[in-house]
């Protein structure tokens, strides 16, 4: 009888060749990251019936630094995307993220604790360097180059942070592509987070060279992941398909329902604009709020001049 071409590895399946490592001597102790976060994430997964597939793990090195390049088509893709590094000797990644995240009551604290980094769009440059630091402390850093996540479920485009960032800490610049995360949780859907027994692919490609012109090393970096998601997607199609037509998360080229890049593209502006525009309204109530705590004091400095 043949044998089955997946096992299951820490709770995930994987190429039955995948090699077996031992845990990384830190990183695998780490609290609370590894000793109480990963367990808690695995046993979401479970409950919701997540079968996750990894493609490619061997491609992460087993100690050292490496930045994880991956497209970023949910709001599950920071869990999704530490996973292979996990089926390496447990190691971890430091995701960058928008540094509002880490503002947040509760999940800004864990944030922290797992050390990922934040990111302040408005000035770039000091996440930057702290990434070039971190990499080259050893550790591995997780980026989505698309910055934010894709509505049409095609690679955007690109910044070219993560090829400038590889390049000057000399850390392997790594592939990878998710698949299937959009089903679960995504911009301008419900969320499906009972037990959807979704399956999600990941694959993890060789490094690719970062030096020379950011731009044209980031244009490497796309065109290696493109070909990671085709990859992926016809992977997951052939496991799972055929897909009904008009799927929403689905690419409208491969039949689904999803916006194109140009229509996605307008209405991630639109989106962007009636933020600023509530942003700015808050503002003006925060001011006239002020603006009248500011006369009621003076009126009633005023009555007292007058007595």
């Amino acid at each position: 009888m043949a044998k089955r071409p997946f096992t299951k590895r820490r709770g995930f399946y994987v190429p039955r060749e995948l090699p077996e490592v031992p845990d990384h001597p830190v990183e695998a102790r780490e609290r609370p990251y590894n000793t109480i976060i990963i367990p808690l994430v695995r046993g979401l997964m479970k409950a919701q019936g997540i079968r996750l597939t990894v493609f490619g793990a061997e491609n992460i090195p087993l100690d050292g630094p490496g930045l994880l390049a991956s497209n970023h088509t949910g709001y599950y893709d920071f869990i999704f995307g530490g996973i292979p590094a996990h089926l390496r000797g447990r190691r971890l990644v430091r995701f960058m993220s928008k540094k509002e995240i880490f503002d947040a009551p509760v999940i800004g604290p864990l944030m922290r604790a797992m050390k990922h980094l934040p990111v302040d769009r408005a000035a770039g440059a000091a996440s930057l360097v702290e990434a070039v630091e971190r990499l080259r402390a050893g550790e591995l850093v997780g980026i989505f180059p698309e910055a934010t996540i894709s509505r049409s479920f095609e690679l955007k485009e690109f910044k070219n942070g993560a090829a400038r960032i590889a390049a000057e800490a000399g850390a392997p610049l790594i592939p990878m592509a998710i698949w299937g995360s959009q089903r679960i949780w995504t911009k301008g859907h419900p969320k499906r987070l009972g037990r959807s027994n979704t399956p999600v692919f990941i694959r993890v490609g060789e490094p690719i060279d970062p030096s020379g012109d950011p731009d044209v090393a980031i244009e490497r970096l796309k065109v290696a992941m493109q070909q990671l998601l085709d990859r992926v997607q016809d992977d997951y199609n052939r496991a799972y398909g055929p897909f009904p037509a008009g799927e929403f998360w689905i690419p409208t080229e491969d039949g689904g329902s999803a916006p194109t890049l140009i229509d996605a593209r307008r209405i991630d502006t639109e989106a962007k604009a009636e933020k600023a525009a509530k942003a700015a309204v808050k503002l003006d109530k925060r001011a006239d709020a002020k603006l009248g705590n500011a006369r009621s004091f003076i009126d009633k400095v005023k009555e007292k001049l007058r007595r």
